[in-house]
C-alpha cells in the first residue's frame, strides 16, 4: 500500500517538474525575446541628452553665453507606490502644477520628465527625499550670463538645446555637440544608475564681432532715447565700414535670453534687420551718389528753390524751411526736398534704379543672422509719375537700418560695398581656429573723388547751418545725416501726422573712420524731428564709443603736448 502511495506521489511530483520544464522552455525558447524586452522596458531607458553647445565670446574673449551644471528630474510611474504623496513633493520642488505631475506619474508611460535642467542645489535637495520611482540626470543648461545684454543678436535655445533665433540658431550646427543617448537604470537598492554626461565634449565655440561695452553704450543710449521721447522702439548699429564687422547691434524693446518666455515675441525680434521702413532724407545720399557719378551736376551746381515747394504730377512737396538759390552741397546740408528732387530728375528712371541696387537696397545684406529683410525696391518699369521724386527723398523704398548704415560706410571707406557680419572665427574646444570670417572691402561701386564730396557735405551738416548740430562729437568730426519719415496709419491707409521715424546715420572720426553707426527711433513723442531726437543718441553712443576705443581727438592730433613733472620749474 505504501509502496503503491510512494509511486503516486512520485509520479504527480515527476509530472509538476515536467510542466515547470515545459514551461520554463516555453518561457526561455518561445517568449525569451519578448520577455527580455519587457523586463528592459520595466529597468532601464534610453534618453537622448545634448552636451554642452560652444561658448560665444564677443571679440575681446567675454563670455556671452556658456553652461552650467544641472540636473533634470524624471519619473517611472511603474515605480511609483503612492503618486498623490510623490506629485505633492515633487510640485513643492520643482513648481510645477500638482495636477501635471500627477497625471505624468498615473501615465502608461514608463518615462516621463518631470523637471528639465533644475539648478543642481535645489535638485540636490530633492533628491535628498528619496522619492521612489524619482531620479535625476546631468544634464548641461545654456545660461547667458548678459542676460539682456545684445539678446537679438545672441539668440537663446530651447530646453533641449535647440535654437530659436541669432547666432545660436544661424551657427547651430557649428554651437551644437553630439545628441548621446543615456541609459537610465535602477539597481537593487532602487538607486539611479546612468552613464551621465562627458563633460569635457562641446561643440565649437564662436568669437562675435561684437563688443560687450560698445554694446552696453549703444543699449543705454537707447534705452534713454525710449524713455525721453516715450518712443515705441529704437534700433543703434555700429559697424567697421571698411570690413563690415559688426561691432554692437542694439534693438528696443528688448528680452532676459535667461527667461525668453517671460517677454512678448514681438520684443524678441531683430527689428535691426527684420523692420524695412521708409528712411527718409539719410536717403538722400544714394540720389547725391548717383548724379555726382553721372557727372549731370558738380559741387557748385546751382538749384532754385525759392518757392520752398515743388509739384510732381498730383503731388506737392515741401521744405521745411525757405531759402533761394542753392549749391549742391547745400541741397543735403540743409535737407532740401525741393532741390533733391530736382537733382534726382536729372536721371532717367533706370539708371537710378540701378545706382539704388548698387548700394544694396532690395536685396538682403547676407549678414549671418537669421530673418534677415530685403527690403522693397520695386522695379523702375513699375514707378509711377511721382515715384522718382518721392525715392529721391527717401519714399517709396523700404529699407532696413543696416541697409542704410552699409550705405553710409561706403562713403566712409572710399566707395566699396562691405559684408556685414558678426562672426569673426569658429574655434574647436580645444582653441582651435577652424574658420575666420574677414570679406574685407568687396566691390567699389562709386569712386574715392565722389564719397570724398560727400564727406565733405555730410560734415557741415553736423555745423553751423546744418539739420544735425547735436550729432556733433567734442573733439572729432562727424559725418553724417538726418531722417524724419511719417508712418502709414493703419486705419486711413494715408501717411500720418502723429506717427513719425526718426533717424541718423554717419560715422566717425570724418577724416578717418573707426565706425558707422544709424540710430533709428520710431513714435517719439514730443518731438520727432532726426536732428533732435536721434541726433543726440547718435552723439551720446559716438563720444563713449571713442573714448572707449582709446580714438584721440581731432583737435589734439598735430600738437605738441608738453609732460611736466614736479620740480622741472
Amino acid at each position: 500500500m505504501e509502496s503503491k502511495r510512494a509511486a503516486v506521489l512520485s509520479t504527480a511530483v515527476m509530472f509538476g517538474f515536467l510542466l515547470v520544464g515545459i514551461r520554463l522552455a516555453d518561457l526561455m525558447l518561445l517568449d525569451h525575446d519578448a520577455l527580455a524586452a519587457k523586463a528592459r522596458n520595466q529597468q532601464q531607458v534610453q534618453v537622448d541628452v545634448s552636451v554642452n553647445r560652444g561658448l560665444i565670446l564677443d571679440r575681446r574673449g567675454r563670455a556671452l553665453a556658456v553652461n552650467v551644471d544641472s540636473y533634470s528630474v524624471y519619473g517611472r510611474p511603474f515605480r511609483v507606490q503612492s503618486p498623490g504623496a510623490v506629485s505633492s513633493a515633487l510640485s513643492d520642488a520643482t513648481g510645477r502644477s500638482y495636477d501635471r505631475v500627477l497625471a505624468s506619474l498615473r501615465s502608461n508611460r514608463n518615462f516621463v520628465w518631470i523637471k528639465r535642467k533644475m539648478e543642481a542645489a535645489p535638485a540636490e535637495r530633492l533628491r535628498g527625499l528619496g522619492l521612489e520611482g524619482v531620479g535625476f540626470l546631468p544634464e548641461s543648461k545654456r545660461l547667458y550670463p548678459k542676460g539682456r545684454l545684445a539678446s537679438h543678436l545672441i539668440g537663446f535655445v530651447g530646453v533641449d538645446n535647440q535654437p530659436l533665433e541669432g547666432v545660436e540658431l544661424e551657427y547651430n550646427e557649428d554651437l551644437q555637440g553630439e545628441v548621446k543617448k543615456i541609459l537610465v537604470s535602477k539597481d537593487a537598492a532602487g538607486r539611479t544608475l546612468s552613464e551621465g554626461l562627458d563633460v569635457q565634449s562641446r561643440g565649437n565655440g564662436l568669437v562675435l564681432t561684437i563688443d560687450e561695452g560698445l554694446q552696453y553704450i549703444s543699449e543705454q543710449a537707447l534705452d534713454d532715447a525710449i524713455e525721453k521721447w516715450e518712443a515705441a522702439s529704437a534700433i543703434a548699429i555700429m559697424m567697421d565700414p571698411y570690413n563690415g564687422e559688426i561691432l554692437a547691434m542694439a534693438s528696443r524693446p528688448t528680452y532676459d535670453l535667461n527667461d525668453p518666455g517671460g517677454s512678448r515675441i514681438s520684443s524678441r525680434r531683430n527689428r535691426a534687420i527684420t523692420d524695412p521702413y521708409e528712411p527718409g532724407s539719410t536717403f538722400k545720399v544714394v540720389t547725391a551718389a548717383a548724379v555726382l557719378e553721372e557727372e549731370v551736376v558738380t559741387p557748385h551746381t546751382e538749384f532754385d528753390v525759392s518757392d520752398g515747394f515743388i509739384d510732381v504730377g498730383p503731388m506737392r512737396v515741401y521744405d521745411s524751411r525757405r531759402q533761394d538759390r542753392i549749391l549742391f552741397t547745400e541741397v543735403i546740408k540743409t535737407s532740401s526736398n525741393v532741390g533733391t528732387i530736382q537733382m534726382g530728375s536729372l536721371l532717367d528712371n533706370r539708371t537710378f534704379h540701378d545706382y539704388i541696387s548698387k548700394f544694396g537696397f532690395g536685396s538682403r545684406t547676407g549678414v549671418d543672422l537669421p530673418g534677415e529683410a530685403p527690403g522693397i525696391v520695386r522695379d523702375s518699369k513699375r514707378w509711377s509719375e511721382t515715384s522718382q521724386a518721392a525715392i529721391s527723398i527717401g519714399y517709396e523704398v523700404a529699407v532696413t537700418p543696416l541697409q542704410i548704415l552699409r550705405a553710409y560706410a561706403v562713403v566712409a571707406n572710399g566707395g566699396w560695398l562691405v559684408s556685414p557680419h558678426v562672426v569673426r572665427e569658429v574655434v574647436a574646444s580645444d582653441g582651435t581656429v577652424l574658420k575666420q570670417f574677414n570679406p574685407g572691402l568687396g566691390d567699389q561701386i562709386i569712386s574715392t573723388h565722389t564719397t570724398n564730396i560727400l564727406k565733405d557735405i555730410l560734415i557741415s551738416v553736423t555745423q553751423e547751418g546744418g539739420t544735425a548740430r547735436e550729432a556733433a562729437v567734442s573733439g572729432n568730426l562727424v559725418a553724417g545725416k538726418t531722417g524724419t519719415t511719417r508712418l502709414i496709419d493703419p486705419d486711413s491707409g494715408e501717411y500720418s501726422h502723429e506717427r513719425y521715424v526718426s533717424s541718423f546715420v554717419g560715422f566717425v572720426p570724418a577724416d578717418n573712420p573707426r565706425f558707422a553707426l544709424v540710430v533709428v527711433v520710431f513714435e517719439p513723442k514730443k518731438q520727432y524731428y532726426g536732428g533732435r531726437v536721434a541726433a543726440p543718441a547718435f552723439s551720446a553712443i559716438a563720444s563713449q564709443a571713442l573714448a572707449y576705443m582709446n580714438v584721440p581727438r581731432d583737435d589734439f592730433r598735430d600738437k605738441n603736448i608738453l609732460l611736466v613733472r614736479n620740480g622741472d620749474f
